[in-house]
């Protein structure tokens, strides 16, 4: 099974990709989907289903897993994510593609074992669990990795 973990943002957007095979994880691919600030929102929006659409015909996921918009105090950074996770789910649906959301405190849960455990607990667990050697660089892409992680935990128990 094939898990495509999205941190979803205007500007720059993660991605992960893991397989789970007999309840091991190994790392499929991971990366950015970056946009222009020079560019409107529109060539922003389009950027990312383009790019978003080609991972998913590249790699084929079985399911999809993305990061809930949660408040923010930042009422335009709110709206940007927004506009980007809208794209996102769009891209999902017309793929065929069951999809998953988390929240930042889920997945820190999932992950960590603690809804409030900082940025570099996360990351560094998410380098334990896939065996890696270094820490997936940028931060999006390390989330995003973890976001597929959690899914591929929390599919186990919504399964039972």
């Amino acid at each position: 099974m094939i898990i495509l973990g999205i941190d979803p943002g205007t500007a720059t957007t993660g991605y992960g990709l893991i397989e789970e095979k007999a309840g091991k994880l190994m790392l499929v691919d991971y990366g950015v989907i970056i946009t222009e600030p020079k560019m409107t929102l529109e060539q922003r929006l389009e950027k990312l289903y383009d790019e978003l659409g080609d991972i998913i015909d590249e790699y084929n996921p079985d399911e999809i897993a993305i990061e809930e918009l949660f408040f923010s105090t930042n009422v335009k950074t709110a709206m940007s994510v927004g506009h980007a996770r809208g794209v996102i789910l769009l891209a999902t649906q017309k793929a065929g593609i069951p999809m998953s959301e988390y929240t930042p405190n889920q997945v820190k849960n999932g992950i960590c074992g603690y809804g409030a455990a900082d940025k570099k607990q996360v990351q560094k667990m998410v380098t334990m669990l896939l065996k890696l050697t270094e820490t997936p660089q940028p931060d999006d892409a390390a989330d995003a990795l973890a976001i597929a992680i959690c899914h591929s935990s929390s599919r186990k128990f919504n399964n039972l």
